[in-house]
């Protein structure tokens, strides 16, 4: 597995984060602003490529319910932007708890969105490995 790149998107604020080039350690990586915007998607873009990103896990925002809500829509349209920006899959990733967990883990050197990209990371490259969630 090579590195991989884990998105929380918010319009606004994108949060980034960035496995190791083994695809076992995620850490957060700066946010992106406005990463549904043009100039964001260029950025994005530009990240995925000097960082050989071979896939991206995009958080999808599903309600405690289980039910699709405004924000997944918003987050479905952003990955097809995306897809067209970038040559890697894109894959969504459940992210019910990730900001939650970010808040408790509070590291000043790293955006609150991007350490919730990180926990998002850090499920996925569980659930790849077989082993147990973090």
């Amino acid at each position: 597995m090579g590195r991989i790149m884990a998105l929380d998107y918010g319009s606004a604020r994108c949060g980034v984060a960035m496995s190791d080039p083994t695809g076992t350690i995620a850490s957060p990586y700066p946010v992106v602003f406005k990463a549904g915007t043009p100039s964001g998607l260029r950025r994005l873009a530009n990240i995925t490529r000097e960082h050989g990103v071979e896939r991206i896990v995009l958080g999808l925002p599903i309600g405690l319910s289980g039910r699709e809500t405004g924000q997944t829509k918003e987050t479905r349209a952003f990955a097809e932007r995306l897809a067209e920006a970038v040559d890697v899959p894109i894959e969504f990733y459940d992210e019910r708890f990730t900001t939650r967990m970010a808040e408790r883990d509070f590291d000043p050197r790293a955006d609150e969105d991007s350490r919730a990209a990180a926990h998002l990371l850090d499920g996925w490259l569980a659930e790849r490995a077989g082993g147990p969630l973090a």
